[in-house]
């Protein structure tokens, strides 16, 4: 059994929902939604990730023997049930908000309609996909906005919640806008550029760290960067610089060089100094060590000569914002309009579009969350992606998905694009039509006058 595409790696309550519409006969059509119920602080905009992966999780949805075994043997269903899962299999929609999409909260990202087995059992695997990589490139994209053109890489594998987050982290920051990513996997696996030097142990196994910079340097002639603060930041600098000269006899062109700790604004210009002294002006200055958007806005503002930055540890966990609101709602069954009406919690009922609206100068100026019959001004964001269980048009690739955050990211409003809260948020207004069929909906549980 493999975990990561099991049906299994689920919350046990999608299994026993399932029973009990087994048992109830309850197969009717069902609408969820999965959006972002509000902004987390200090987040002006989302950006959507993760459709892919959860696409194929869907397509490939079903339950193989020794899983089955499981569900029969445990103990926790009925004698039945698991003939039942045998033949599941998704048949039904999916609208979605395309990868790299700019979104709010309160709109959907994801639109599933399917009977409702089928679309239940979707629930936990598609949310932890979508949310964790939707997460993580709303991070990525602000270092992206704060980076202001310079390169960034994915350094965040070691310091990821397991292997499988740190290959979705590399997927949803190349898609936000990073260069490439250090976890090799991601390579062969997601055709994602792949970038690394060398770590201190290589510096330190040396008796001579001069000694350790040709070395490296000969291994590896065509993408000579090297790591120079294992023991003294600026002298390691001088000893590259003395270095280069023997190296280029040989053919091999110092590229550049890593700064991985210290004061990484004074130091990159003490470097730069000594390298340019040397003749290395076309060698790059490439920093890391504990980094985040805050820290490289900082040194951007500053005019800090560092031309790539390596972020890890913020990246992968989100550390300022390690969470999203993000939920996957009933919104219809049967042909009636749902509602969770829950104090912090309620839902706008119905299936539902997003219609965003720009201003002359193509920066968005506005979205409308309405119900689907009911169409608004503007471009709707919600594109289909499955029918009847099989996808709609080629798979979705990472460059398209990278191409359209960065179009999105140049169409954001200044103001959004602040590490801060923006004066004044984004303006995502609520549809006549979807109050009034909340109003209904709220009507007929309560029995009260509509």
């Amino acid at each position: 059994m493999n975990p990561l595409s099991s049906p299994l790696l689920t919350d046990l309550y999608q299994l026993t929902m399932l029973q009990g519409y087994f048992d109830a006969g309850m197969t009717g059509e069902a609408v969820f939604e999965l959006f972002v119920r509000k902004l987390p602080p200090k987040r002006n905009f989302l950006v959507a990730a993760g459709l892919e992966t959860a696409l194929t999780f869907i397509e490939n949805l079903r339950f193989a023997e020794e899983e089955l075994a499981w569900v029969e043997k445990s103990g926790l269903f009925r004698a039945g049930f698991a003939d039942s899962l045998a033949h599941l299999r998704f048949t039904g929609d999916v609208h979605a908000l395309p990868e790299g999409t700019v979104f709010f909260a309160n709109e959907p990202v994801v639109r599933v309609t399917a009977p409702l087995p089928e679309a239940q059992l979707l629930e936990s695997r598609v949310l932890n996909l979508i949310h964790y990589q939707t997460l993580v490139a709303s991070k990525a994209a602000r270092t992206v906005v704060a980076a202001n053109g310079r390169a960034l890489i994915d350094f965040g594998l070691r310091r990821a919640h397991a292997g499988e987050a740190g290959l979705l982290a590399a997927r949803a920051s190349y898609i936000a806008g990073f260069a490439g990513t250090a976890t090799a996997c991601a390579g062969p696996l997601l055709e994602i550029p792949v970038f690394g030097t060398m770590a201190h142990s290589f510096v330190q196994a040396h008796d001579d760290e001069s000694q350790a910079f040709a070395d490296f340097a000969r291994s590896f002639p065509g993408n000579a960067v090297l790591l120079i603060d294992t023991y003294d930041t600026l002298a390691g600098a001088r000893k590259v610089a003395a270095l280069a000269p023997k190296l280029a006899a040989e053919g091999i062109r110092i590229r550049g060089v890593r700064l991985d700790s210290g004061d990484l604004d004074a130091l990159s210009r003490g470097v730069r100094a000594i390298l340019d002294a040397a003749g290395l002006r076309e060698a790059i200055v490439f920093a890391s060590g504990n980094l985040d958007e805050y820290r490289v806005a900082e040194l951007v503002a500053a005019g800090a000569p560092i031309s790539s930055f390596g972020i890890g540890t913020s990246l992968v966990t989100s550390s300022d914002v390690p969470y999203l609101d993000a939920v996957y709602k009933l919104q219809e069954y049967d042909g009636r309009a749902r509602r969770k009406r829950s104090t912090g919690k309620a839902t706008w009922p119905g299936r539902k579009q997003v219609y965003r609206r720009f201003k002359g100068d193509g920066t968005l100026a506005g979205d409308t969350v309405s119900l689907a019959e009911d169409p608004k001004p503007g471009e709707p964001l919600l594109v289909p992606v499955m029918r009847g269980g099989r996808r709609v048009g080629p798979r979705g690739t990472l460059t398209e998905a990278r191409e359209r955050s960065a179009s999105e990211l140049a169409r954001l409003p200044e103001r959004l694009r602040s590490l801060d809260d923006a004066a004044e948020p984004y303006c995502v207004d609520i549809a006549p039509s979807l109050v009034a069929l909340a109003a209904e909906v709220d009507a007929a549980e309560t029995g009260a006058p509509a």
